[in-house]
């Protein structure tokens, strides 16, 4: 059922969340500190160890993939109602950690595009048109 699948995105949610509010009660910061990242890691590995396994039937992944494309919008949102003014005043830590993080993502975005494997077969009807691949 897809309700599964929804589930184990819900639990995967809930745990990302204790554990970015561990996170943030461990280094001394009233906040949670990456929760939505780490659930969303969980959710990966959550996922595929059970494809591997076979437990994963293709209607609840239905319900993590429907969910997954709906996350980062979340994510973005989350992220722009964080007080971006109050991390700058608070020092240049704050914002050499926030290049670095986005300096870092894009020098791995070959890296990652070279791990995925070869691109899917082209779509029904676009074969030597130089449709979307």
């Amino acid at each position: 059922m897809v309700i599964y699948g929804v589930a184990l995105l819900a639990g995967c949610m809930l745990a990302g969340v204790f554990i970015g509010e561990l996170l943030g009660d461990w280094i001394g910061v009233d906040a949670n500190v990456g929760g939505v990242g780490i659930a969303m890691l969980l959710l990966v590995l959550a996922t595929a160890r059970l494809r591997a396994t076979g437990r994963l039937r293709p209607v609840s992944e239905r319900g993590v993939t429907f969910w997954s494309a709906i996350y980062i919008p979340v994510v973005v949102a989350m992220a722009a109602s964080q007080n971006v003014v109050a991390a700058v005043r608070g020092g240049t830590a704050a914002v050499l950690a926030g290049l670095l993080a986005v300096v870092l993502s894009c020098a791995l975005v070959p890296v990652l595009s070279r791990i995925g494997g070869e691109s899917p077969p082209p779509l029904p009807g676009t074969e030597g048109k130089g449709g979307v691949r």
